[in-house]
């Protein structure tokens, strides 16, 4: 009875924080050095993602009747949690680069809006963009037309400011050319006429 009443509190917590979780990726964490784990733990927490091992049977319990259900077969050894309630992609983002320097830390699975993922998975999901930086492209590609379109604007302003007023006498000389090429045009109509009669 004792230990079921020290077990309840940690599978209260782990249920609260997956309630509203985005993301919840399983890591096999074993060799990573206490350097490592402490700056991985800071990165994760930078990014507003919660990271903490707990007994698999913990997790076991928490997760059943949930989204995360489906994690189950991956509760096998050492694993720590990392949980995401606002950026679906940051745990598996985050955990894929950190690995680069530390080989022995794994993604063992995940579930991202719902959708179980196995490591390769996961792995697709990590070279997914954050929302911040999806919004910054998507911001950038709109305004760069139009900061282009402002600039040509401009130029255009700066080199009409200084002879606008040269290209006016221009269009009144041009208008006086347009009026006397009709009285060319009989000249020319009388031409084809007087080659057939030469015929």
């Amino acid at each position: 009875m004792a230990k079921v009443e020290i077990k309840q509190p940690i599978v209260e917590e782990i249920s609260a924080a997956i309630k509203d979780a985005q993301s919840v990726v399983l890591v096999d964490y074993r060799g990573l050095t206490v350097e490592q784990d402490t700056k991985l733990r800071k990165e994760l927490r930078e990014a507003g993602v919660n990271y903490k091992v707990y007994k698999n049977t913990m997790m076991n319990f928490a997760f059943k009747g949930t989204d995360f259900e489906s994690l189950a077969p991956y509760l096998e050894g050492p694993s720590a949690v990392a949980i995401s309630d606002s950026d679906a992609t940051a745990p598996a983002r985050i955990i894929a680069k950190f690995a680069k320097t530390a080989d022995k830390l794994e993604i063992k699975a995940g579930v991202v809006e719902g959708t179980l993922y196995d490591a390769a998975g996961m792995q697709q999901i990590a070279n997914i963009p954050s929302r911040d930086e999806l919004l910054s492209k998507l911001l950038g590609s709109i305004q760069s037309p139009i900061t282009n379109f402002a600039r040509c604007m401009n130029q255009l302003a700066e080199k009409g400011g200084a002879g606008e007023a040269a290209p006016a006498p221009a269009a009144e000389e041009a208008a006086p050319v347009a009026e006397e090429a009709p009285v060319e045009a009989p000249a020319a109509e009388e031409a084809p006429a007087e080659a057939p009669a030469e015929a």
